[in-house]
């Protein structure tokens, strides 16, 4: 008889091979401190004091305690129930209450205009990698910690994305972030984020990430025992994140709705602070000033929130003969664009799975695919794609540039006779964010950062990816046959052609 394993559950969320490994009976992680409210796409509500939530509209005359109503909407009023977002707060002051705009300075690098006429943005031909990006040495929080690498397109026009890199020390006190361009997806790699919102409070660890709609403002602090923060942010505008469709995969599958959290109303112990609340707008900075928190919103309803989604929770699907399967299969969010048939990017999660096909070679194979590619390691050890693929770092591809893994494993894989089913990508995490634009990059990026280093000159590359068809004596012969094969039948075919010779052939066949 089979003996029968125990199985014990996993303790480090970084070695699962599926959140269900922690065999926890909670949808958080162990040390997540907050509660949420499950559910993709729906209209939640949440209220810190029971009755505060006005019942059977949204703008009565008097509220409970005097707050204000005060509505946010992302999309046009009119605008079909399925594309239309907007939620109510009620909240002791309202956001009006400040005292005017100023312009700030910042330590930050941020570009939004992503247009061929701009001289301070240019391609990146060559595939592209960056070192683990430094760490501050100064006291630097979030807002003066965000750099821009590179994208696509103009937040004034409504149209395109953009791709960051955050370094920062210290937590935002008394200052709140407002993205007044387009939506941000947070993917932490070093450190956790303690994010308050208006809508309340989310806890978000390497492994997992934040969505933040536009206009919603938020205050990222550090988590607890992290001194120090860096990760990446992709923006869209003109669009938002979705769930892709499934297909013929089914109702289940990929990122599943059920697993998406929304944070519950909260609001500051002490409302009565001074308060800078930094907006982002057409790529940059401005602050209002107020004597207020802007975390003061008791009740709400809507669908205009930040969400948080655990990555290790992605239902994977694979192929379960032959070949490798697209990148597109491990997506975990989409955004739309102007063409019904091309996403304007897919954020592609590349984590531990079963690798199964027989037969096959099984890593990505050698492409040049329309897309580009930013890529970046959360955790592990992804040496077989690059030396300098670490953790902290990334690396880019620009549409139809060529390339591929130029690791030992795909020499090994090429010499594999018999393939078993084994567990791929195992204690490591990495992410993809992939877009049908071509991307322009920054300053910072192409210089700035000091951690950039263009790939293709390395001469080892043409030892790993030897020419075993020339050297084979065996394709020498067949090419030569192949040749004279191909001048015999242009011979014939030219005397098919001329009806003299072809006449005389057939009198010769009589």
């Amino acid at each position: 008889m089979v003996s029968i394993r125990e199985r014990k559950p996993v303790e480090d969320i970084q070695k699962v091979l599926h959140y269900t490994d922690l065999q926890s009976k909670s949808p958080t992680r162990a040390n997540d401190p907050y509660d949420y409210q499950p559910g993709w796409g729906n209209r939640h509500q949440s209220e810190l004091i029971p009755g505060t939530l006005p019942v059977a509209q949204n703008n009565p005359q008097e509220t409970r305690f005097k707050l204000y109503t005060e509505g946010i909407t992302y999309s046009a009023f009119a605008a079909p129930r399925n594309a239309n977002f907007s939620t109510y707060m009620y909240r002791a002051r309202p956001a009006a209450a400040h005292m005017g705009f100023n312009s700030i300075q910042s330590t930050a690098n941020i570009e939004n205009c992503f247009l061929s006429n701009n001289a301070a943005v240019e391609t990146l031909p060559e595939q592209a990698e960056w070192a683990p990006f430094p760490i501050p040495s100064m006291p630097t929080d979030f807002v003066d910690g965000l750099h821009t690498l590179g994208g696509s397109g103009d937040p004034n026009l409504r149209q395109g994305m953009a791709q960051y890199v955050y370094m920062f020390t210290k937590s935002m006190e008394r200052r709140a972030f407002c993205n007044a361009d387009g939506d941000f997806l947070f993917c932490p790699q070093l450190g956790t984020l303690d994010v308050q919102s208006e809508m309340g409070m989310l806890y978000v660890q390497p492994g997992e990430i934040l969505i933040v709609p536009r206009g919603v403002r938020v205050s990222i602090r550090l988590g607890e025992d992290s001194t120090a923060a860096r990760g990446y942010v992709t923006e869209v505008w003109g669009s938002h994140f979705e769930l892709p469709d499934l297909g013929p995969i089914g109702g289940h599958g990929l990122a599943n709705p059920r697993d998406f959290l929304y944070p519950i109303a909260h609001i500051d112990e002490d409302l009565h602070v001074p308060f800078e609340i930094v907006y982002k707008m057409n790529g940059k900075y401005c602050a209002i000033e107020q004597d207020h928190s802007p975390f003061d919103v008791l009740a709400w309803h809507g669908n205009v929130l930040p969400y948080k989604y655990d990555l290790t929770k992605f239902s994977s699907q694979n192929s379960t003969s032959i070949d490798h399967t697209d990148p597109s299969i491990n997506t975990v969010l989409t955004v739309k664009s102007h063409d019904p048939n091309t996403p304007l990017l897919d954020f592609v999660w590349l984590g531990p799975r079963w690798d199964v096909a027989t037969n096959s070679f099984r890593p990505p194979y050698f492409h040049r695919n329309a897309a580009s590619e930013f890529l970046a390691c959360l955790y592990g050890d992804m040496s077989a794609r690059s030396d300098n693929f670490q953790p902290g770092g990334a690396s880019s591809d620009s549409g139809h540039t060529p390339h591929g893994g130029f690791g030992d494993e795909y020499v090994y894989e090429m010499q594999l006779q018999e393939n078993q089913p084994r567990r791929i990508l195992e204690n490591q995490m990495t992410i993809m964010v992939e877009s049908s634009r071509t991307l322009l990059w920054t300053e910072y990026a192409r210089k700035g950062c000091g951690c950039i280093r263009l790939k293709g000159t390395n001469p080892k590359v043409w030892e790993k990816l030897r020419d075993n068809f020339s050297a084979d004596p065996l394709a020498k012969k067949l090419l030569a046959i192949v040749k004279e094969d191909r001048k015999n039948a242009k011979l014939k075919r030219e005397m098919l052609l001329d009806d003299s010779k072809l006449q005389a052939l057939l009198n010769g066949h009589d």
